[in-house]
């Protein structure tokens, strides 16, 4: 009678314990969670079917602007010689004819004395070749003499043409030169409209006629080379319109025209890709880097909406309803994003007629990451 009194007592007291609260969040297996039904109410979840829409595909892309081959001078001197005096700075413009340098050489003064001295001569040697012309056709002179008379004569005539086409390609113009003008230094001319985008040399150094002394660039054909990817190529077109952005002013677009798709895959499996500008901007100078998105053909696919999507581990899921107030975590693959959609490519489900949840889901994988996380 004793031990049957402790026990009932002790059932009295285990009955008049309270029950133990239920558990926040019920993991089923490690993609499954189970909701009360306040946790329920609040979470806010919305459940649906998946939508076929027509979602546009942007391929994003980086490159950096160049010139043409044809819009890059290198200048240099043909002879050689000490830079005497420049202005020229990286950035400046300079306009076609404009005065960008001055050299200096005693060969330009030697150049131009042979020029006048072989000019004046020349008339000396006409004449005398023209005399012994007259004298060989009465045999008063030998076939000899009147020879070395024509050659000294037409070979003075060569030199003075050679001699000129060297004075043209310093700059100097022999028609204009006499004894009375002779100079030492001679100017350099920008033979392009443009800007300067780098300077060699400094003043008073000595260059030969290999060397660079600027590199001009005309900015009116400048062009955006994109970096594309092989997997890509077969979505672009000549004539496909872009637009293109700054990393330092994302907001401000540039509407471009493919006009060029390369032909070389590189060893990174990318090809280079050529756009023309359609209005130029002064602020884009050879060289900036920009990024690109082109937009391609529009698809019909089966999307959700964004906030039906969630990232973890680098990987896509979707929730769907696996019973009352459980949900199963799924992994799916995506495309293109657009107006608020995406575009679901894989995901073994029967989206079109399955019940997804489409609003929230991010709420729904915070309680099972945390509920993992206290187990």
């Amino acid at each position: 009678m004793k031990y049957t009194f402790i026990i009932l007592s002790l059932f009295i007291v285990s009955c008049s314990q309270p029950k133990k609260q239920e558990a926040t969040v019920q993991k089923d297996n490690g993609n499954t969670v189970v909701l009360t039904d306040q946790q329920y109410k609040n979470a806010g979840l919305e459940i649906g079917h998946a939508e076929k829409k027509t979602i546009t595909n942007i391929i994003k892309v980086t490159g950096k602007i160049d010139v043409p081959p044809q819009n890059m001078v290198s200048v240099s001197f043909p002879l050689g010689g000490y830079l005497k005096s420049t202005k020229l700075l990286p950035g400046m413009h300079v306009s076609k004819g404009e005065v960008i340098a001055i050299m200096e050489d005693p060969q330009y003064i030697q150049l131009q004395q042979d020029y006048l001295t072989a000019k004046a001569r020349q008339d000396y040697l006409e004449k005398e070749y023209l005399r012994q012309k007259d004298l060989n056709k009465t045999k008063a002179t030998s076939d000899k003499v009147y020879q070395q008379a024509e050659a000294d004569y037409r070979s003075n005539k060569i030199l003075i043409s050679s001699l000129q086409q060297k004075l043209l390609l310093i700059g100097i113009n022999p028609s204009r030169l006499d004894e009375n003008n002779i100079s030492r230094t001679v100017n350099v001319f920008s033979p392009i409209d443009g800007f300067v985008s780098q300077v060699d040399v400094n003043i008073g150094k000595y260059v030969t006629p290999s060397d660079v002394l600027f590199e001009l660039v005309n900015p009116t054909d400048i062009h955006l080379a994109l970096t594309i990817f092989e997997k890509d190529l077969d979505k672009l077109y000549i004539g496909q319109k872009l637009v293109a952005y700054s990393n330092a002013n994302p907001d401000k677009k540039y509407p471009c025209e493919i006009i060029l798709i390369g032909k070389d895959v590189s060893a990174e499996r990318s090809v280079q890709v050529h756009c023309h500008f359609e209005q130029y901007d002064h602020t884009l100078v050879p060289g900036m880097y920009m990024n690109a998105e082109i937009e391609t053909k529009s698809d019909d696919a089966i999307a959700l909406p964004e906030d039906a999507i969630v990232n973890y581990e680098n990987k896509h899921y979707i929730f769907v309803p696996a019973g009352d107030k459980r949900f199963e975590m799924k992994e799916v693959t995506t495309g293109a994003t657009e107006n608020g959609y995406v575009a679901v490519t894989t995901s073994g489900i029967d989206l079109i007629n399955a019940n997804v949840v489409k609003k929230n889901a991010y709420t729904l994988l915070m309680k099972l990451k945390n509920t993992a996380n206290e187990e």
